[in-house]
């Protein structure tokens, strides 16, 4: 597929999004929130990526919402209602943001965000639901929602504190202050804060050792049932369901190599796939996604 609005390359089983705005200092539109969701869903189909790379064109990461339509930014009424109608359970008025986040949450391929300058407003509630985020030391971060009349997007309010801690959220949500990747390391933002030179060696590194020596279906599991038991609500809902992971998996070709690979001092090379090969039970947490979005 062409994108437009961002570049999306795949090398040695790892895949690079990258927002590609540099004039706009990559400031987010529908168009690149659409885009970047078609890229998530060719890196999922794609058997051969095992690792998914978000960054932005150089100086920044993602400035933000593209301010360019003045006054009317945020009005999402204003740019698209055409009959005289408004009706706020219709899902066209959905929240972009939340939608490409959820897309990013719902990924089958570990997702690691290389932070690589200013990260505001979109572009610091896209990174939340990413799996492993770096961070070059020139990255500033900001949720300056309340500061421009408007309030979290992206799902920013069930990650933020997630992430951070209630207190932590409050204090950047709130103040609407920028901040340093210093504090966003000290806060548990972002995993690693290294030379701007260095980020993008170091994103492929982490990339890397998932894509070279860890099982794809696993990989996808496991990033699922972390994320999903955030919000669980006693211990008993993990046990179940890696239980369930733990028999299915022990019988599969997968755990066959992975101890054969350790014993024989090898490289693994892992047969099953994450199109062909996720346990029956898997779609437990996407039929209650189902339900909430139909209620």
């Amino acid at each position: 597929m062409a994108y437009s609005t961002i570049q999306y390359d795949v090398d040695e089983q790892i895949a690079t999004l990258t927002m590609n705005r540099p004039h706009r200092l990559n400031a987010f539109t529908y168009e690149m929130g659409d885009e970047m969701i078609a890229a998530l869903d060719e890196a999922d189909a794609d058997d051969t990526v095992r690792a998914i790379i978000i960054t932005g064109s150089k100086p920044a990461f993602c400035a933000g919402a593209d301010l360019s339509t003045g006054t009317e930014t945020f009005n999402m009424v204003a740019q698209t209602q055409d009959d005289g109608t408004f009706d706020a359970s219709d899902p066209k008025w959905r929240d972009r943001g939340g939608l490409l986040n959820l897309r990013i949450w719902n990924t089958l391929k570990p997702v690691i965000g290389a932070i690589n300058g200013a990260a505001v407003g979109i572009g610091a509630t896209m990174i939340l639901p990413m799996d492993i985020r770096l961070a070059s030391m020139d990255a500033k971060f900001a949720y300056p929602f309340a500061k421009r009349g408007i309030v979290w997007d992206g799902c920013a309010s069930w990650f933020l504190p997630r992430v951070v801690g209630i207190s932590t959220a409050m204090d950047w949500g709130l103040t609407g202050r920028t901040f340093s990747a210093a504090e966003a390391f000290e806060s548990g933002l972002v995993a690693r804060v290294v030379p701007a030179e260095d980020l993008m060696s170091e994103a492929r590194d982490r990339a890397r050792m998932i894509a070279e020596r860890c099982a794809p279906v696993s990989v996808a599991m496991m990033r699922r049932m972390a994320w999903r038991m955030q919000g669980a609500a006693h211990p008993m809902e993990a046990h179940r369901v890696e239980t369930q992971g733990i028999l299915h998996a022990g019988m599969g070709a997968d755990a066959k190599e992975g101890v054969m690979s350790f014993l024989e001092k090898r490289a693994p090379d892992f047969p099953m796939t994450v199109s062909q090969d996720l346990p029956p039970w898997h779609p437990w947490w996407d039929e209650a996604e189902d339900e909430y979005e139909s209620s």
